[in-house]
């Protein structure tokens, strides 16, 4: 399986998810620059974390301007599974290729710690092999991680079955305590509607080996091998 990530100006996840992606998922993985603009040929394309371009204006509102993108939106034409992690959410945000908007959490401060997210759906290919409802459990690290989205919208996204992740306590209940960041409805990841594209705020690069305190992540890299 043929991966690549794609490098910002600024960001600083990139090793991260090369490395879980090569060494923990096996995939054949490429770093691509972010003045490429074509990403034909891979089987699954990651926008990491971190700030890219410094985060000016807000959290991924350059980034959605850099050639790469253009290849991004004609690989999600065209059905090619795309992950936005933390940063990469906002980016697919703020490109439009997710509904919906990020806002600065609701404690006002940077969160980093560990969460416990429920599987909403199972019908993607990053969550084909997770078991409905499973509590996976990633680290988080992020200012801007308050997901906002009209009534409308998340009344769109729950019949569309386009909710991925929820934040959710131990026992798989979603509670304002186990809300790190203020999103609305506990939602921590969403798709399109065809499904392809994830974006979500949790790392799961950083939980792909046990050194780094747990290996839930792998679950979404192993669902995206066996189904590619």
């Amino acid at each position: 399986m043929k991966a690549c990530v794609l490098v910002f100006p600024g960001s600083n996840c990139d090793r991260d998810s090369y490395h879980a992606l090569s060494v923990s998922a096996g995939f054949k993985t490429q770093y691509v620059w972010h003045e490429e603009t074509n990403l034909s040929g891979y089987d699954l394309i990651v926008i990491p974390g971190g700030f890219s371009y410094g985060d000016h204006l807000r959290s991924g509102a350059i980034a959605r301007y850099a050639p790469v993108m253009k290849g991004v939106s004609a690989e999600a034409s065209k059905g090619t599974p795309i992950i936005g992690i933390c940063n990469g959410f906002q980016i697919l945000l703020e490109a439009g290729l997710l509904p919906g908007a990020m806002l600065r959490n609701t404690q006002v401060s940077f969160r980093h710690q560990w969460v416990t997210l429920r599987t909403e759906t199972t019908l993607t290919p990053f969550t084909s092999t997770i078991d409905q409802s499973c509590l996976l459990r990633m680290p988080i690290a992020h200012g801007e991680g308050n997901y906002f989205a009209t009534q409308n919208m998340i009344k769109q996204l729950q019949d569309n079955d386009q909710i991925v992740f929820r934040y959710c306590d131990s026992e798989g209940n979603v509670t304002a305590s186990s809300n790190p960041n203020g999103s609305v409805n506990g939602i921590a990841g969403i798709c399109n509607k065809t499904r392809n594209v994830l974006g979500m705020m949790p790392h799961p690069e950083r939980a792909s080996e046990l050194i780094l305190g747990g290996t839930d992540g792998t679950l979404l890299w192993n669902s995206l091998s066996r189904g590619l």
